[in-house]
């Protein structure tokens, strides 16, 4: 279906995508070196968002050509049949999920916000698939879907939201806002964008020192990939050679800004560059290209060859949270990459191309979704509010309330000077 392509970058004065004034790219001579991107994408929309004031009223225009047909999906290289139908249940059951939790927010019946990650269910469900069992995930708001993949339940997680005393975090949290380092090795999110970075990395670097090289997964808007702390992050992750597998979710708006005002590259893989790490470019909303990019990564990370950056592609098809109605969002965007449903592509490739499930299954698998987050639905409903007196309790760590223990074996690390030291012993800068 097509063979992923090699983009190239020429470093150089004016070699980013949208040079300044009339600068334009210099040809390589043999003092400058060549880096290579790997899209794997099978199509490159052209089209950009332009900002246009009139009056006092701002509003967005869309620029370029919409009509283009929606591609095929990419023939995985490693998912089989059942792995397949696996991550389109989760897919699934991501998007329905978030429909009741939607449905809930007007009954009144959830506590703050809710986040959606409508358009990116295929991003979050294969990406998280990718990684074993005793690895680890931090997701973000939008990757509930990686969240259900890890082995939460629907009602796990609808329950978080309406605040109940069964919720992840007994009631004392709401939102999207909880992990668990026991069973999932999930780290919860973290407000300020950009700081699961060096906490996935430092999480990868406790395993190494207890002898093991592992795949830590962790995602970044386009928004948040400006950060300092991601920088940061990142860089100490290539550095020390750690298994973290960067996913930036590049779904074209920062809150209300558009990607083509928050920075200059073209890609936001070619930051990756800088690190000295391999830059991918996927399409966010092709599951197949997702889990292979994402299982390429957690591969090199496992054989102790360091990070990899991860852009996927897609679009939010939502606002930024259930109060933000994205009326800035051109509507002809909407239709465009509507058209591009995930759910729908992959449903398409199973039932129609690949023939792995008949229409009859389909409808089967469909069902047994709504049945399940029926009843995950009606236990939360149902479920009681944290009593008033359980509010003083997990507040302050009392003896022996929660000992941390390694997960892979006791920290190897050598006595004395001047020994070298190994990877798998400590990292090179502790002493």
């Amino acid at each position: 279906m097509g063979k992923k392509s090699k983009k190239k970058i020429v470093p150089g004065p004016a070699s980013h995508g949208r040079s300044p004034g009339s600068l334009k790219p210099s040809a390589p001579t043999p003092s400058q070196r060549t880096y290579a991107i790997t899209d794997y994408r099978l199509e490159k929309p052209t089209f950009t968002l332009r900002q246009v004031c009139v009056g006092d009223q701002v509003r967005y225009e869309i620029e370029g050509d919409l009509s283009a047909p929606v591609p095929p999906i990419r023939e995985s290289k490693y998912l089989d049949k059942k792995q397949s139908i696996e991550i389109y249940r989760w897919m699934l059951l991501n998007r329905k999920m978030e429909t009741a939790l939607e449905n809930l927010y007007k009954q009144g019946k959830v506590v703050g916000g809710v986040y959606f990650g409508l358009g990116q269910e295929a991003c979050s469900c294969a990406s998280a698939y990718a990684l074993k069992s005793d690895e680890w995930l931090g997701p973000m708001i939008r990757n509930q879907g990686s969240l259900l993949v890890r082995g939460f339940s629907a009602r796990d997680i609808m329950m978080q939201y309406m605040a109940k005393a069964g919720s992840p975090t007994k009631g004392r949290d709401a939102s999207s806002h909880f992990g668990d380092i026991e069973k999932h090795n999930v780290v919860a999110p973290i407000s300020t964008l950009g700081d699961l970075i060096p906490v996935l990395s430092g999480v990868a670097l406790g395993a190494r020192l207890q002898g093991r090289n592992i795949a830590v997964m962790t995602y970044i808007g386009d928004g948040g990939q400006s950060t300092g702390v991601t920088y940061e992050g990142l860089n100490f992750a290539a550095v020390q050679n750690l298994g973290l597998v960067l996913v930036v979710e590049n779904n074209m708006w920062g809150y209300s800004t558009p990607a083509d005002m928050q920075f200059r590259v073209k890609d936001l893989a070619e930051r990756a560059i800088a690190y000295g790490i391999p830059g991918v470019i996927i399409d966010g909303t092709d599951a197949c290209q997702v889990y292979d990019a994402a299982h390429e990564a957690c591969e090199r990370a496992r054989r102790g060859e360091g990070p990899t950056l991860i852009e996927a592609k897609m679009m939010r098809m939502k606002g930024h949270a259930i109060h933000d109605a994205a009326e800035y969002v051109p509507k002809p965007l909407f239709d465009y990459w509507k058209k591009r449903d995930p759910i729908a592509r992959f449903e398409n490739c199973l039932v129609n191309l690949k023939k792995w499930l008949t229409p009859a299954e389909n409808r089967e698998l469909i069902a047994g979704v709504d049945q399940q987050l029926d009843a995950d639905r009606e236990f939360a409903v149902n479920s009681p509010m944290p009593t008033p007196e359980s509010a003083a309790g997990g507040t302050w760590c009392e003896d022996g309330c929660h000992e941390i223990k390694p997960k892979y074996g006791m920290p190897k690390v050598k006595k004395g000077t001047g020994v070298a030291l190994k990877q798998t012993e400590s990292a090179v800068h502790f002493k």
